[in-house]
């Protein structure tokens, strides 16, 4: 793992006390999720589906309701914990430290800090140093992925639809964002990390690293309108680690088919012909919105 860098970013005490969180430990629990899709789940019943069909951790979040959205009900964590063996994640509102601090006292794998549900603190992010368990954060672009990496982020999900509207166009133009801007990064002088650094407002030495990296210094996995394999293995072949496959996925007559397919995409990406495998018979698997009205006479009126 350290070859691929994400265990070894802060091998000092730059940013944490070491001794008691150490980062290294937490960039190395969330390495062993590389090439593997995180599940999202609201009940027992489908996290022991999507366990059966060989995701690599599960996310467990309250049913869709009206009102705030907000850390689901520990009762519920507790039970999908008790009934799978993969590592099990859940989410808290950005900027709500208790609800980490409760997350954490069940045991749990993973904490993510998540804007898809309601905000507790508009300014301030939790600080993850303070935590013993890895943290999951989301990002639109380089900068606030490194902002995020900063505050102790040891896991980057690359935000996209947050609707679960199976739209996957805002997760493809953000992973393209983040990955253009590596590019550019890679391909300057070593003056020029300054000023790009002061222009995306992100630490200058979590940018030389990257550059140093080619990579972000974590892993990175897409997440919103994931709902095909062939979503899943567009979004490895853009760089990214790996997938979160919303909940959406089980509202279909055969979600563990639709599960089983996305995991093997991811595993094998780049074969297509286990693609081919996996995408045969899922005809239900693009049922959604995918774009409005006012989208469509955009591209139309730009001549795309």
């Amino acid at each position: 793992m350290a070859e691929d860098g994400a265990v070894t970013v802060y091998g000092g005490s730059a940013i944490t006390d070491a001794k008691k969180n150490p980062f290294s430990i937490k960039a190395g629990l969330a390495q062993m999720l590389r090439g593997g899709a995180i599940v999202e789940v609201s009940s027992v019943e489908q996290a022991k589906i999507a366990e059966a069909a060989g995701a690599c951790s599960i996310m467990v979040s309250e049913p869709s309701r009206p009102g705030i959205k907000r850390m689901p009900d520990p009762s519920l964590v507790k039970s999908v914990k008790r009934a799978v063996s993969v590592p099990v994640m859940s989410r808290v509102r950005v900027g709500h430290f208790v609800e980490a601090q409760i997350l954490e006292s069940i045991g749990l794998d993973y904490i993510d800090e998540s804007e898809v549900l309601g905000l507790a603190d508009e300014y301030n992010f939790i600080n993850k140093h303070n935590f013993r368990f890895p943290f999951v954060c989301g990002c639109r672009n380089l900068g606030e992925a490194l902002r995020r990496i900063r505050e102790g982020a040891a896991m980057i999900r690359i935000q996209g639809d947050l609707l679960n509207s199976g739209n996957i166009v805002e997760t493809v133009k953000n992973v393209r964002s983040l990955m253009g801007d590596i590019r550019i990064l890679n391909n300057m002088d070593e003056d020029e990390v300054f000023t790009f650094a002061k222009k995306i407002a992100a630490p200058y030495d979590l940018v030389a690293q990257t550059k140093q990296m080619g990579r972000l210094p974590v892993v990175q996995f897409a997440a919103g309108g994931v709902v095909t394999p062939a979503d899943a293995a567009l979004m490895m072949q853009l760089g990214c680690d790996g997938v979160f496959v919303g909940s959406e996925v089980f509202e279909c007559s055969d979600p563990y088919k639709k599960v089983r397919g996305i995991v093997q995409a991811v595993r094998h990406y780049n074969d297509p012909h286990v693609l081919v495998e996996s995408s045969c018979g899922l005809e239900d698997a693009m049922a959604g919105i995918n774009l409005s009205d006012d989208r469509i006479e955009q591209f139309g009126r730009s001549g795309v």
